[in-house]
């Protein structure tokens, strides 16, 4: 393995990070490039920060039933304005 990562490759271990998809030895090599490379980490920051906001909404999901009936709506009237 390599000791040292290009920025894309750095900014895809970061992603990789994120979701606990990263080896240790790779972590540690990301860790270090983001200690020579500004830039890298300011990806990292501001893809964390991204990443908690998506994680701190409580998304309310309509179920099934209420998503066939919307369905149901448009179609009649998608339906009813084709036939005006």
């Amino acid at each position: 393995m390599r000791f040292n990562f290009k920025c894309k490759e750095t900014n895809h271990k970061c992603d990789k990070h994120q979701y606990g998809e990263l080896k240790f030895f790779e972590m540690l090599l990301m860790k270090f490039h983001l200690f020579l490379c500004q830039p890298c980490r300011e990806y990292s920051k501001r893809n964390k920060q991204l990443t908690d906001t998506i994680n701190s909404v409580e998304l309310h999901l309509l179920p099934d039933e209420e998503k066939a009936k919307l369905k149901s709506k448009l179609q009649a009237e998608i339906r009813k304005d084709s036939h005006s």
